[in-house]
């Protein structure tokens, strides 16, 4: 029996249940808590986490193989970071809606076709966040339409090289990462056109 058929009855054994639930935080984007959990052997802890509305990252990809990345300074790094366009979900959003509104924001793009390429989380240890993941294609230029306190600037690279960029830890991004390599194997699979290796 494999451990995808056993993980249900696995997972009750592992089990937290909440006892009581405190917001100790309210902020634009993060809402922190600090929950009281009855632990499996029926003791007491506490579990302080984020709450955070979800994401939305998109790698586009142009006909001759390349991408765009954007580079971004992020404060709590105190560093410019190279991504893939990404940003939260707004209320009751759906991410296919994200990705497509982050992509024409951040770099003026707009896509003919985009698939789902997966989802993560980030930081299970301490957020309930999740990222969905889109590659897109078919791109036309328009108007960026950044938020106003958002400065980015435009990378067009070769799709592997900028693989390359994540095996030499030059991007050290997670969600830029993960949806470089997932979008790289989606594409291998899926091929809407051929991209260089």
């Amino acid at each position: 029996m494999s451990l995808l058929s056993r993980w249900d009855s696995i997972t009750l054994k592992l089990k937290e249940e909440t006892l009581e639930q405190q917001q100790v935080f309210k902020g634009d984007l993060l809402n922190v808590w600090r929950d009281r959990v009855k632990l499996p052997d029926g003791k007491e802890s506490h579990r302080e986490y984020i709450r955070h509305p979800g994401a939305a990252a998109v790698l586009p990809v142009f006909e001759n193989g390349d991408i765009l990345l954007v580079g971004q300074y992020r404060y709590p790094l105190r560093k410019a970071m190279l991504e893939v366009p990404a940003g939260k979900l707004d209320a009751n959003e759906p991410p296919l809606q994200t990705a497509t509104r982050e992509l024409k924001e951040e770099t003026g793009l707009e896509a003919a076709h985009i698939a789902e390429i997966g989802s993560y989380h980030p930081a299970i240890g301490f957020a309930d966040e999740i990222i969905y993941l889109y590659a897109a294609w078919g791109l036309s230029q328009s108007a960026s339409n950044m938020d106003d306190d958002e400065f980015l600037t435009h990378h067009r690279l070769p799709f592997a090289e900028a693989i390359e960029l994540v095996h030499s830890g030059f991007i050290s991004d997670s969600k830029t990462i993960i949806c470089l390599l997932k979008g790289w194997h989606w594409w291998q699979k899926n091929a809407p056109f051929p991209v260089k290796g």
